[in-house]
């Protein structure tokens, strides 16, 4: 890596290590679809609330996904997902969301295929919620939100030595996003919700071991792709973005469990981990394709049913 990445890379890593604040939760919500909007928005986490140093700003996340717009790809292949469990390693609450992290120096947790040329490690996967069920995810879905959204995050250790140069290019990283929405009891994602308390800090680190993330991934194999960047400082344009199509069902109480979690450390003023979403983004000349073709309803005197249960196979 040129001393000029390097030194851009450690400036903006720095945004990380700053002490956030979590913005106020709305008063009240309005049921219209365009009032939920300008609440979420009247959320924005304060990391937010004032622009940001970034390289490029040509592709980035996150992005609503328009449904028609997408374009059918038949030449995208099927995502195989390959996930040891013995790699995970600890959660840690980084104080903007919590991190399981991974065992990365050898290829035993691995994603292969998709719109992707290499295979790439597992590096780590968090969630992004809200405060409240009406938003939290950060892609949209036809500008329709969801309560939080799962992202796993891999680098291609094939082109790059580190996840740390992989982190500054272009084909370096690749995120599988999955939309979570209220439904029924997630028995996978109990035994992750069962060992946040320990994490309830800023700071906190906890051993979490033996754990297979391929659980919080949908069945069904469509998805959608994009060339975006991540939705955390650096902000670095190096990501190819996997939207599964399909989200998981949790319950309420496992909702809750994340936003029992707070920004700040022990013994300081409790504020709550909510609302840790990026706003959306411009699509500008991208497109997003999709790996199916796509049967929306194309008869606008219907009224579409919830986007949440029209998405599913």
């Amino acid at each position: 890596m040129n001393s000029v990445k390097a030194n851009t890379l450690a400036h903006l890593y720095k945004q990380l290590k700053t002490i956030w604040s979590p913005p106020a939760v709305p008063a009240r919500l309005c049921s219209l679809a365009a009032c939920t909007r300008k609440n979420r928005n009247d959320a924005l986490h304060p990391l937010w609330q004032s622009p940001l140093t970034i390289p490029g700003g040509t592709r980035q996340s996150p992005i609503n996904i328009q449904w028609r717009d997408s374009v059918y790809d038949p030449f995208l292949k099927p995502l195989k997902i390959s996930y040891d469990p013995t790699t995970c390693l600890h959660i840690w609450n980084n104080g903007y969301s919590f991190l399981v992290e991974f065992d990365d120096s050898t290829d035993r947790s691995i994603i292969v295929g998709g719109p992707l040329e290499n295979q790439y490690r597992l590096k780590q996967f968090h969630f992004h919620w809200g405060a409240i069920n009406e938003w939290g995810s950060e892609h949209t879905v036809d500008s329709k939100f969801y309560p939080a959204e799962l992202h796993l995050v891999h680098w291609n250790a094939v082109v790059y030595p580190t996840f740390e140069e992989a982190v500054m290019e272009g084909n370096g990283l690749a995120v599988i996003g999955v939309f979570l929405k209220l439904g029924a009891h997630h028995e996978g994602l109990q035994t992750l919700v069962d060992a946040l308390p320990a994490v309830k800090h800023k700071d906190t680190v906890v051993e979490f071991d033996v754990f297979d993330p391929s659980c919080l991934i949908p069945s069904c194999p469509d998805y959608w792709t994009y060339a975006g960047s991540l939705t955390t400082p650096p902000l670095t344009e190096s990501v190819t973005w996997i939207i599964k199509k399909q989200p998981i069902e949790v319950d309420e109480n496992q909702l809750e469990a994340f936003r029992m979690l707070l920004f700040t450390s022990d013994g300081e003023e409790e504020k709550r981990m909510v609302d840790n979403f990026r706003p959306l983004q411009p699509l500008m000349n991208r497109t997003v394709r999709s790996s199916f073709q796509s049967r929306h309803l194309l008869n606008t005197e219907v009224q579409p049913m919830d986007h949440a249960e029209q998405i599913q196979p």
